[in-house]
């Protein structure tokens, strides 16, 4: 998937360097649930065997790679579709871009093209993220694109020993409407 500034594309060996370090890095693990480090291997094994088949796996990995004029193509980031439900046409976005890529648009980019994945090829009716309350950055990230709140956790998330409220966002299809 090509947009203006980005490309979405599926993992690939030579990204699992880079995968280790963002997977390993402990200042975001909360947001993915994760609570012990990955091996190189399992990430090896990740990008090597994740079948990119959204219909078996319920899940599906795209770098995002920044077409700079002046240096080429830059990885600076990832961005996830999970808990896909075929029969109710929905799935859970995950979005993570490498702190120097930040506040540029281009995760602004990444999640329009996903959508119109999601839409026009998955042919799904909604899409939804999960954002931690006190996650002003994220909350407007999604908000600019369309996103709308639809829920409230109360103390869903444990992290730094202090319990977090999370909100739901939702994205619905403009063309099942």
């Amino acid at each position: 998937m090509i947009g203006a500034n980005i490309l979405l594309r599926a993992p690939e060996p030579t990204d699992i360097d880079l995968l280790y370090r963002w997977e390993n890095d402990q200042r975001v693990w909360h947001l993915g649930n994760t609570l012990a480090p990955y091996s190189h291997f399992e990430i090896e094994q990740f990008v090597l065997n994740s079948a990119h088949d959204i219909y078996s796996s319920k899940q599906l990995r795209f770098m995002i790679d920044w077409h700079k004029a002046s240096e080429g193509a830059i990885t600076i980031g990832s961005i996830d579709l999970f808990d896909f439900d075929p029969h109710h046409r929905r799935a859970g976005i995950g979005i993570l871009i490498d702190e120097p890529y930040r506040r540029k648009g281009l995760a602004t980019e990444a999640l329009l093209l996903l959508a119109d994945y999601c839409f026009h090829t998955l042919n799904l009716h909604q899409i939804y993220c999960n954002i931690e309350n006190d996650n002003q950055e994220s909350i407007r990230l999604f908000t600019r694109v369309g996103y709308k709140t639809c829920g409230l956790r109360k103390q869903w998330i444990l992290h730094n020993k202090k319990w977090c409220d999370e909100l739901m966002l939702q994205l619905i299809n403009p063309d099942d409407n």
